[in-house]
């Protein structure tokens, strides 16, 4: 289960071990605490089944008592063992790399460049340099949202797509590769814009990026009421819901709202915001703890498809 998205280029963790009620609880606690631009959480079982790991990863240098002191009432002295450590970049890289396996959904293909042997020959492949490993389809956010593409793929055509929060621009390079059509995608960190334009250098989709900096839809090639078919907004649950306003205005009539960067605990409150916009739920899907959420315009729907 995560709660944040690791940043763009970790420089320090803290890891500890303990259970599944404390992990959760400091995933939680950890998460309200810090920006979740800054600062990503993340709690696994581990092989055993019983003890739980627990990893914070900061952009910048924690203070290392606030953080001991903030858990401390959930796990007591263990907070004093909790381990701090800096991550120098060629760590950085190998560790990515390590974990960087092909991640597929359907025809779409996720892989780095020792893995270019996994593409078949009907595939849309997507490769992500190692140094560049989160913000692709191995996180749960991500891959549901490529799901949802695939599905919507097989319902219809949509003639403009929009990412909002593009990271890396995973999503949008699927869904020019699918379409082969331009794609506007956009991130308020100019860190994720300057990736995701090298990643589609790498990936020859240069020219079917319209890409953009700032928050939200708050740019000209955004701003567009009721323009886009299909819009992905894979963030987290409090900006989802603040810029559920403008994201709402810029979907057409016919259109598709696809959010995540949900837990499950986030989807009631989400849910209830966009129905305030004229949404209703269509489709909902759940990865590793995170949900993937399908919202078009109108009423009620039939009991969603998962």
């Amino acid at each position: 289960m995560l709660e944040g998205l690791p940043p763009h280029r970790p420089t320090h963790i803290l890891r500890l071990t303990t259970d599944e009620r404390s992990a959760r609880a400091m995933t939680d606690l950890l998460g309200e605490m810090f920006d979740p631009t800054e600062t990503a959480v993340a709690a696994f079982e581990d092989a055993d089944g019983h003890t739980w790991r627990l990893e914070a990863y900061f952009a910048d240098a924690p203070d290392e008592d606030y953080v001991r002191d903030l858990i401390r009432p959930v796990i007591g002295d263990e907070a004093d063992v909790a381990e701090f450590r800096t991550i120098e970049q060629q760590d950085w890289v190998r560790t990515s790399l390590e974990g960087l396996k092909p991640v597929r959904a359907g025809r779409i293909l996720v892989h780095g460049a020792h893995d270019r042997d996994a593409v078949r020959g009907n595939d849309l492949p997507i490769e992500i340099e190692a140094a560049l490993a989160f913000g692709t389809g191995h996180h749960g956010t991500t891959l549901g949202c490529l799901r949802a593409l695939v599905f919507e793929l097989k319902q219809r055509r949509p003639a403009h797509v929009l990412d909002v929060g593009t990271g890396t621009g995973i999503l949008a390079f699927a869904a020019a590769k699918a379409l082969r059509q331009p794609v506007v995608a956009g991130d308020l960190d100019g860190e994720a814009v300057r990736t995701a334009r090298e990643n589609a250098r790498l990936n020859g989709l240069g020219p079917y990026l319209k890409l953009y900096e700032g928050p939200g839809v708050r740019h000209r090639l955004a701003e567009r009421p009721r323009h886009f078919d299909l819009v992905f907004a894979n963030i987290l649950a409090r900006p989802l819901r603040r810029l559920a306003p403008t994201l709402s205005r810029v979907v057409a009539p016919a259109g598709v709202l696809v959010l995540s960067g949900l837990i499950e605990r986030d989807v009631a409150g989400v849910l209830s915001t966009y129905r305030h916009q004229g949404f209703h739920l269509v489709r909902h899907g759940l990865i590793e703890g995170w949900v993937a959420l399908v919202l078009a315009r109108g009423g009620a729907a039939k009991r969603p498809r998962r």
